[in-house]
């Protein structure tokens, strides 16, 4: 069963339906016990990056987190449920993440090297590019497009947890990050069409408890 995480900052109800629409059963949770047993679990996110820390630190599940990828639970974290994974954000002053990726969360300057200025927020469809062949979560998909709805992208990563990336303005915008079995996706991939629901599927059937 796929158990998705209820710290108060996640956008529970379209992640919900997306994993209904794909056939698999799931459960909706704040109870530790309950996740530190889940087969496999999604950390969803909307919202300042300061405030989703401080609740997972209040209610103890930044620990829960650290425990499944200690134990090698497969760990899916999207929006800002990603960003949360890596080391810090700037994000409303400086903020310690759970650490688990290396990498700092830091805010879109609008404007690109050659002086054009873009929108920020990064907000809409973008295409996923420099897929890493080979990744399971990456299954069946070639390059798809995805909805991004973001101010602050992950900065100063490791190339070999870059699994996709999306560029905007002259950004390298990492789109999908992760490991074996810890994985980010910084879009929607619940509102992110076909190749959304693709990816939400690798991982519950692609991705090894």
């Amino acid at each position: 069963m796929i158990t998705i995480v209820d710290y108060g900052m996640g956008n529970l109800h379209s992640v919900s339906k997306a994993i209904e629409r794909l056939g698999h059963a799931y459960q909706v949770t704040e109870d530790a016990e309950i996740i530190r047993q889940a087969e496999k679990v999604i950390l969803p996110g909307v919202g300042a990056f300061g405030d989703a820390i401080a609740q997972l630190r209040r209610t103890g599940l930044d620990q829960v987190m650290r425990e499944l990828v200690e134990r090698e639970t497969p760990l899916l974290g999207i929006c800002l449920g990603m960003q949360l994974l890596f080391t810090s954000s700037e994000e409303g002053g400086h903020h310690e993440g759970l650490n688990l990726l290396e990498g700092h969360v830091q805010r879109f300057s609008g404007q690109d090297a050659q002086g054009q200025r873009y929108k920020v927020p990064h907000m809409g469809w973008n295409r996923l590019e420099h897929l890493k062949k080979g990744h399971p979560i990456l299954a069946n998909i070639d390059q798809g497009y995805t909805y991004f709805v973001h101010s602050y992208y992950v900065a100063e990563m490791k190339e070999e947890a870059r699994i996709a990336e999306a560029i905007y303005g002259d950004t390298r915008v990492p789109g999908v990050v992760g490991t074996e079995r810890l994985l980010g996706m910084q879009f929607h991939p619940e509102k992110s069409g076909p190749t959304g629901m693709k990816l939400l599927r690798n991982f519950i059937e692609n991705i090894d408890a």
